[in-house]
């Protein structure tokens, strides 16, 4: 498996912390980063990225809130195993949620409905990912 590598990008309209989270997530939902791996220290990411070391102490914080890491005393983070944080009903309204802030941001944009229907298949292939119900090994 290819390391995992985060990048932000300065200046951006999202917030560093925020796109570290985003990675982070996204590299373990599609498996990227699996469960027990560890995560590099708080220090070495905030050299590595030329941010504050307390911009990755938030990303991290929230990360650990949110169930996608673990937090061990003295031995740094960790993926945590995957588990159900969130109920149906909930996950549901969190998609609805992204989708109509997505769609809004790409009308504004002057985007066609083909070519947002193209955006969202072409990073999907990109990704190439299958979802997986929670407990299932791969």
């Amino acid at each position: 498996m290819p390391a995992f590598h985060i990048n932000v990008t300065t200046g951006a309209g999202t917030p560093i912390y925020r796109q570290i989270v985003e990675q982070v997530r996204l590299a373990v939902a599609t498996e990227a980063l699996l469960p027990g791996q560890a995560m590099p220290s708080v220090r070495s990411l905030a050299e590595r990225l030329l941010v504050n070391a307390n911009t990755v102490v938030k990303a991290y914080a929230e990360l650990v809130r949110d169930g996608v890491l673990e937090s061990q005393q003295g031995m740094g983070h960790f993926v945590a195993e995957k588990r159900e944080t969130y109920s149906k009903a909930e996950r549901l309204r969190r998609l609805r949620q992204a989708v109509d802030n997505f769609i809004h941001e790409a009308v504004f944009l002057d985007f066609s409905a083909e070519e947002i229907r193209n955006a969202v298949e072409e990073k999907l292939t990109e990704l190439d990912w299958q979802t997986k119900p929670i407990g299932e090994k791969t």
